[in-house]
């Protein structure tokens, strides 16, 4: 088989994207190795050199748009979330009333008091007031009001 100037260079191409995703193994340079296959083919046709990085440039990036959100959702699904980052989405307790404006408040989440702060500053938070964590800034948690509670606030 006649390898050309061009091939030669995709194929190098192709083997260290191939080698920096082994070792980085973070989704990196998948998507150029695929476009690099493809220039490669090209390469092997001898067609002209400004349409093979046109198409290696084109298909890398279709690659990578179209298949890097499959790909990252599918490889960190195993991902186990820290400590802090378990926090958003649950609900937490009001243990020490809630006022951005004299910067305290503290809420318990599994048994755990975290500092917090309000989603919006103009809201207080009595204690014993059930609220979302709906971000972590630091090491204080932002909360908001527990819609489902303000319903059965509302109705008592």
């Amino acid at each position: 088989m006649f390898l050309n100037e061009m091939m030669i260079v995709w194929l190098i191409v192709l083997i260290v994207a191939i080698v920096v995703e082994i070792i980085s193994l973070g989704l990196t340079s998948i998507w150029f190795a695929g476009g690099a296959l493809v220039a490669v083919i090209l390469a092997a046709f001898s067609l002209p050199a400004w349409l093979q990085v046109l198409v290696f440039l084109a298909v890398s990036m279709i690659l990578m748009i179209f298949t890097r959100p499959i790909a990252v959702k599918y490889f960190n699904k195993d991902r186990v979330r820290t400590n802090v980052e378990s926090m958003v989405g649950r609900q937490a307790i009001v243990i020490s009333e809630i006022d951005n404006l004299q910067g305290i408040g503290q809420v318990t989440v599994g048994g755990q008091e975290w500092s917090a702060r309000s989603e919006d500053d103009s809201q207080r938070f009595a204690v014993g007031t059930v609220v979302d964590v709906v971000a972590v800034s630091g090491v204080k948690l932002i909360v908001r009001e527990d819609p489902q509670m303000r319903k059965v606030h509302e109705a008592k």
